[in-house]
C-alpha cells in the first residue's frame, strides 16, 4: 500500500478552451494535515472538486491510498475512505443534529433502506452517533434541529457529518468561513481534535488558520502547485510571496502562528 494517503499526478482540468488545472502534482503523505491556499481563481475548488469525483480530470490521475480514483463517483470515493465538507452547509435542516449524524453513520455501519428494521434498536449506530456529537461538542444539543444552531453549530454539525462514516482523509473547503475570531479559534481546536490521526486537506483563506493548523502548505496559482512545504518554508520563499503572500503578509504572519500555537 502507498505511503501517500493522497497522489496527484500531472492532473489537469479543461472547460472548453480554458485550462484551469494545469498539470497540478502533489503527494500528501498518511496523516499529514495539508492546506491549500492561492489567490481568488487559482483553481483551488475546481481541484478540490476533482479528488472528491465531482468532476473528472481532462488527464493526469488522482490516487487514494495507492489506488487510482479519478472518473469515479463520489459515492465510490466516500466508501474507499475519503469524505469531504462544502463552503455551503449541507445538512438536513429539519432533522435533529442527533438525527444528522446518525444519517451518516448508517451506511458506513452497512446498514441500508429495511422498512422492518426500528433506527431506535440499531445500537452500534446508536452509539456511534453518542460518540461523534461528544467528539464536535454538540451532544448537549442533540434534539435540537440544525435549522436552530447557530452558524458555528452547524458547520461544527458538518463536521461531524464527514468525519462519522469513518473516512481516513477529510477535506474541508473553507471550514472557518464566516466566523468571528474566538468562533475560529474554538473551531480550529475541533478541526485538530476530531482529524486526529488522519489525513486532512482544507481550503482556507484565514492565513492564521492555515499557518496554525497544517503540518505543510500547498500553494496553487493558475491551476499549478508552486510550493508544498512547511509553513516557514513556504512564507519565506520569494516566489510564493511575489506570486501570493507578498511581504506585508509573511510578517503579519509571524504573530498570526504564534497567536494559533497557543491554543
Amino acid at each position: 500500500m502507498s505511503s501517500f494517503a493522497i497522489e496527484l499526478k500531472d492532473l489537469r482540468k479543461r472547460f472548453g478552451k480554458t485550462e484551469i488545472i494545469r498539470g497540478a502534482s502533489l503527494a500528501v503523505a498518511r496523516g499529514e494535515r495539508v492546506a491549500i491556499i492561492g489567490p481568488n481563481g487559482a483553481g483551488k475548488s475546481t481541484l478540490f472538486n476533482l479528488i472528491s469525483g465531482r468532476l473528472a480530470p481532462t488527464s493526469g490521475e488522482v490516487h487514494l491510498h495507492g489506488r487510482r480514483i479519478d472518473g469515479k463517483p463520489p459515492f465510490e470515493i466516500n466508501r474507499l475512505g475519503l469524505a469531504r465538507s462544502f463552503q455551503v452547509s449541507n445538512l438536513f435542516t429539519r432533522l435533529s443534529v442527533f438525527e444528522n449524524i446518525r444519517c451518516a453513520v448508517l451506511w458506513s455501519l452497512g446498514y441500508r433502506y429495511a422498512f422492518w428494521k426500528f433506527l431506535a434498536d440499531l445500537t452500534d449506530a446508536n452509539d456511534r452517533t453518542e460518540e461523534v456529537l461528544e467528539m464536535i461538542k454538540l451532544d448537549r444539543r442533540r434534539d435540537v434541529l440544525a435549522t436552530n444552531l447557530t452558524y458555528a453549530e452547524q458547520r461544527a454539525l458538518e463536521i461531524g457529518v464527514t468525519i462519522a462514516g469513518g473516512a481516513d482523509v477529510v477535506l474541508l473547503d473553507e471550514p472557518t468561513a464566516g466566523m468571528s475570531k474566538s468562533e475560529t479559534r474554538r473551531f480550529v481546536s475541533l478541526i485538530r481534535d476530531v482529524t486526529a490521526g488522519k489525513t486532512l486537506l482544507t481550503v482556507e483563506h484565514d492565513m492564521g488558520v492555515v499557518f496554525g493548523l497544517a503540518d505543510k502548505i500547498a500553494v496553487l496559482v493558475y491551476g499549478e502547485v508552486i510550493a508544498f512545504d512547511a509553513p516557514d518554508a513556504v512564507r519565506a520563499n520569494p516566489r510564493v510571496q511575489e506570486a501570493y503572500l507578498g511581504s506585508v503578509l509573511a510578517d503579519a504572519q509571524t504573530a498570526d502562528a504564534s497567536r494559533w500555537q497557543e491554543t
